[in-house]
């Protein structure tokens, strides 16, 4: 019953838990009013990737339902940060790109979040959060191709 694997995987993923609640808090409290972090998310993400994506790739790279990207992304376009066009190839289909209110809400917020992310890779060293990235990279692979 005591098995020290057991609680040895207990404990990673108790702190990975805590962690990410205590990141999202701070991030929301820091985030221009209105945006969420899957709103962060997302236009982050279109705007990296440069190309146009479907609501179900976005779905899919978020690792969340397609209902529920089809509701940030609802709210993103509402807020005109996103623009949603028919696929010309396939009418079923829709593709979203980031509109240039987008790529000015993302960067507001990337110019909030920054001094957040800056204390906190800050505060434990460059050289600590260099040696958990792969770490951290490896534990999402896995949990990824599952």
């Amino acid at each position: 019953m005591n098995d020290p694997s057991n609680a040895l995987a207990v404990a990673l993923l108790s702190e990975i838990l805590t962690a990410d609640q205590l990141v999202r808090n701070r991030l929301t409290k820091v985030l221009p009013k209105g945006m969420e972090i899957s709103h962060f998310s997302v236009l982050n993400h279109l705007a990296h990737s440069g190309e146009e994506r479907s609501p179900a790739q976005l779905a899919k790279s978020f690792h969340v339902t397609r209902g529920a990207m089809t509701n940030t992304l609802g709210k993103l376009e509402w807020a005109g940060y996103i623009h949603i066009r028919p696929d010309w190839d396939d009418a079923r289909r829709k593709m979203v790109a980031i509109s240039p209110a987008g790529r000015q809400a993302r960067d507001a917020a990337l110019a909030a979040i920054g001094p957040v992310l800056t204390e906190l890779t800050g505060d434990l060293g460059e050289d600590k959060v260099r040696a958990a990235l792969p770490i951290l990279r490896e534990l999402r692979l896995k949990l990824e191709g599952d």
